[in-house]
């Protein structure tokens, strides 16, 4: 795989999964269930394991929600974050079970409440991600402050983002949102702890970038990516996909999570596929499919579809291409490992741009799975073979 002049960032471990350095850009989500309930989370946290997340975090309204986590815990694969807010409390209860701790810099601002939940994480050696957050940021001119004015009173939605013009004495969205990260920053480094992620999110695509370029020439430390409330499916992925894409290519970035008003495992799809897309992981299935056109005889929207929807669970990485016609197919698809061309009442099945073999139309999709099964296999024994 292409690594893209990486950033190298202090590496720490979640758990086991290490994040920063040299390691690959690791797929992160968030459960949607009420942490109350153990039960319901847990198995959404299976069914997140199953499609590929790799490190789960969980909101903390409660005591109750912190004290669930240590039976969450005992329960899944995946290394634990709790996401903290308001109330260094829940992060002492927290830090006994979890592998990571979400601090926000802008609703906890008591440096002695810090200091606190700080020693609490290194006496047990868990890492903290400092999550800076544009609609959460401190007042303007208050960073660190105990208490502060409310949000339409803090100046911050005056702020110019980025590419705005400022006046004359006047600092930006990405200054205050660096500023609130590089405090808690100093704060940690002063009690001789750097076991520490950092994340710095908008919706705004170019103040989000903007932030995390600037942030990553200043710190050594592994940065985590994200889009907040990017939207849904359809448009939060688009959005992410862009904000995420410019960052990874740029080589800054070790843990992304993309965020989405959707099922938990989209956003574990989404995260892959953008990074996919640019040659920094090679976990599952790469879906090639032409756009369609007049020549198509079979609907190749519904066979790409549906061929997407059957390569969810495939973990190999294998490169399947979905072509509408026989006329480009074979030279369309010849980079895939395997590959489909559909015409009139039939399908050829191709490896590596050669006809493999030709299929009525209605076995076409059990042919085409059964031909991605066997490569799968000969790659993990090449695999295994290997190492």
């Amino acid at each position: 795989m292409t690594e893209r002049r990486r950033r190298l960032s202090k590496p720490v471990w979640v758990g086991d999964v290490k994040v920063g350095g040299d390691a690959p850009i690791s797929v992160q989500s968030m459960t949607k269930t009420d942490t109350r309930d153990v039960e319901a989370t847990v198995r959404q946290i299976k069914g997140l394991e199953e499609a590929g997340c790799e490190i789960i975090r969980c909101a903390v309204p409660d005591m109750e929600a912190a004290k669930a986590l240590a039976e969450i815990k005992k329960q899944i694969s995946i290394p634990l974050i709790a996401d903290i807010h308001f109330h260094y409390q829940l992060a002492l209860e927290a830090v006994k079970s979890v592998d990571c701790l979400r601090l926000n810099p802008g609703n906890i601002r008591d440096p002695e409440r810090v200091k606190e939940v700080v020693l609490a994480a290194k006496e047990r050696q868990i890492p903290i991600r400092i999550g800076v957050n544009f609609g959460s940021l401190p007042p303007v001119n208050a960073i660190g402050m105990k208490a502060g004015a409310s949000r339409h009173l803090d100046g911050v939605n005056a702020l110019a983002k980025a590419g705005e013009e400022l006046a004359e004495g006047q600092i930006s969205v990405v200054d205050h949102m660096v500023a609130t990260g590089l405090w808690e920053i100093g704060l940690l480094e002063s009690l001789d702890f750097d076991l520490i992620k950092i994340s710095l999110k908008a919706f705004d695509v170019p103040t989000t970038v903007e932030t995390y370029r600037r942030m990553a020439e200043l710190v050594p430390y592994p940065l985590h990516l994200g889009i907040t409330e990017s939207g849904t499916a359809k448009s939060g992925s688009i959005r992410s996909a862009v904000g995420l894409g410019v960052l990874l290519f740029d080589g800054i970035g070790d843990t992304i999570r993309v965020s989405l008003s959707d099922d938990s495992k989209e956003e574990v799809y989404a995260g892959y596929d953008i990074l996919k897309s640019l040659n920094l992981r090679d976990k599952g299935a790469v879906i090639v499919a032409c756009p369609s056109c007049g020549r198509a005889d079979v609907d190749i929207r519904k066979l790409a579809n549906a061929v997407d929807g059957l390569l969810k669970e495939t973990n190999t990485s294998v490169k399947v291409a979905v072509m509408g016609c026989e006329v480009n197919g074979p030279g369309e698809a010849k980079d895939a490992d395997v590959g489909i061309a559909a015409g009139v009442g039939r399908a050829i099945i191709f490896r590596k741009g050669k006809k493999s073999r030709v299929v009525e139309e209605k076995d076409m999709l059990e042919a085409l799975m059964e031909e991605v099964q066997l490569v799968s296999a000969e790659k993990e024994l090449e695999k295994a073979k290997a190492g």
